[in-house]
C-alpha cells in the first residue's frame, strides 16, 4: 500500500483544476465560490482554469478573473478535446500539495472541498472522492435513468477494482499531488472518471469517500454528458481494469472475445457463401477476418499493449499462436477420432483445448 505522508497540520496549497467549455453563464459564479474557500481556512489556493476551446465568452471571462485574482491561471486549448484532456493539462501544471477537480458549472458546492481535503491533510488518505449518494445534504431531483446508469457503472467498476464506492462518476475527486503526478491520463472526455478510479485502485492508494450535496442541471441548462459517454465509461471500465484481473477472470473475458470473433467468423462465412464465393475461399476469408477482430478486441478490452514487441513482431507472434493452436486443434481432433471418439465430441474437446492455448499464448507470448 502506498503511503505518501503522515499527519500535516501546516498551511497547505490546494490546486483546483477547472475544465471549462462554453460555461459563460456559470463560470464567474463558480470561481467566486471557489475563492470563498480562503475565508475561515488556512488553505492557499491555486486555481487553474483550462478553457477547452470554448465558442462563447468563457475564455474572456476567465481572462478577466485571472487579471483580477492572483490565485488564478488560465490555460487554453486551441481545439476542443474534452474534459479528460483539460484535466490532463491542469494536472501537469498544478503545484499545490493537493489537487482537486471542479467543474465550471454550479452542480457542486466548492465550499465542500474544505471537508474533502481533510483526510489528505491529516495523513489518512491519498485520494478522496465525493459521493452524491451518501449523507443527507440537499440533492436536486432529476433524471431517473441517469441514476440507474450511474449505479450500474459504479457497481461494475467496483467489481473490477474491488472497491466499494457509491459514486464512481462523481466530479469531486481530490488527490495528493504525489498520488496523481505519476498517473498518465489517457481519456479525453468523461471516460476520465472510470479511468482514474481504476488507476488509483490498482496503485493501492488509500481512497476515502465523503458525502457531498448536488444541484444537477438539465440539458436546457447546459448539461453535456450523454448516452455515448455512458457507453465509453463501460468500455473504460474494461480497458483500464482487465489487465489487472486474476487469470481465471481474464480467461472468462477472453471467452467473450472468442465468442464474438466466432460469431463474426460464422456471419462472414455465410454472407460470402450467399453471394457465390467458393466454400474454401469463404472459410479462409472468414477465419482471417475473425482472427483480426479477436486481435483488436484483445488489445482494446483485455490485455492492452505492454511494449513487449514492436507492431510487426507482435502480429507475427499472434499469427504464430493462431497457427500453433490450429495445428493442435486438427491433431487432437484426428487423434481422438482415431481412438474411436465420435467426430463431434472430438471436435468439441479439441476446441476447448484450443481456446485455452489461444488464451495462454495471447496472455504470455503476444501481449
Amino acid at each position: 500500500m502506498t503511503d505518501f505522508g503522515t499527519t500535516d497540520t501546516s498551511p497547505a496549497t490546494l490546486s483546483i483544476i477547472v475544465p471549462c467549455f462554453n460555461e459563460e453563464r456559470t463560470l464567474q459564479s463558480c470561481i467566486e465560490r471557489v475563492l470563498a474557500l480562503k475565508h475561515g481556512s488556512d488553505l492557499s489556493l491555486e486555481i487553474i482554469i483550462v478553457d477547452d476551446c470554448s465558442r462563447d465568452r468563457s475564455l474572456a471571462i476567465a481572462r478577466e478573473l485571472e487579471a483580477r485574482y492572483p490565485e488564478i491561471r488560465v490555460l487554453q486549448h486551441v481545439r476542443n478535446q474534452g474534459k479528460g484532456a483539460a484535466l490532463r493539462t491542469g494536472f501537469r501544471e498544478a503545484t499545490g500539495d493537493f489537487v482537486a477537480v471542479q467543474d465550471a458549472d454550479l452542480e457542486y458546492n466548492p465550499l465542500e472541498l474544505r471537508n474533502l481535503v481533510e483526510p489528505l491533510r491529516d495523513g489518512r488518505a491519498d485520494v478522496v472522492i465525493g459521493s452524491r449518494f451518501k449523507g443527507s445534504g440537499p440533492h436536486r431531483v432529476l433524471y431517473f435513468w441517469h441514476y440507474v446508469g450511474n449505479a450500474f457503472l459504479t457497481l461494475l467498476s467496483n467489481m473490477f477494482t474491488d472497491l466499494n464506492l457509491t459514486d464512481m462518476e462523481s466530479c469531486y475527486k481530490v488527490f495528493r499531488r504525489e498520488a496523481i503526478r505519476d498517473i498518465q491520463i489517457e481519456e479525453d472526455r468523461f471516460g476520465f472518471e472510470p479511468e482514474i478510479v481504476a488507476k488509483v485502485a490498482h496503485k493501492k492508494l488509500r481512497i476515502y469517500e465523503m458525502a457531498i450535496s448536488y444541484e444537477g442541471r438539465t440539458y436546457a441548462e447546459g448539461k453535456k454528458i450523454n448516452w455515448r459517454d455512458g457507453v465509453r465509461a463501460l468500455y473504460c471500465i474494461f480497458r483500464y481494469n482487465s489487465v489487472h484481473l486474476p487469470l481465471p477472470i481474464q480467461f472468462l473475458a477472453y471467452l467473450v472475445i472468442g465468442c464474438t470473433a466466432a460469431l463474426v467468423n460464422l456471419a462472414i462465412f455465410l454472407c460470402l457463401l450467399q453471394v457465390g464465393v467458393s466454400l474454401s475461399v469463404s472459410a479462409v476469408s472468414a477465419f482471417v477476418i475473425a482472427a483480426a477482430v479477436n486481435y483488436f478486441l484483445c488489445i482494446a478490452l483485455l490485455f492492452r499493449h505492454k511494449a513487449r514487441w514492436n507492431t510487426a513482431a507482435e502480429i507475427f507472434a499472434y499469427i504464430l499462436v493462431v497457427v500453433v493452436a490450429g495445428v493442435f486443434d486438427v491433431g487432437i481432433t484426428s487423434a481422438l477420432v482415431a481412438m474411436g471418439t465420435s467426430p463431434w465430441l472430438a471436435k468439441i474437446l479439441a476446441s476447448m483445448v484450443g481456446v485455452v492455448l489461444n488464451f495462454l499464448g495471447r496472455r504470455y507470448l503476444v501481449f
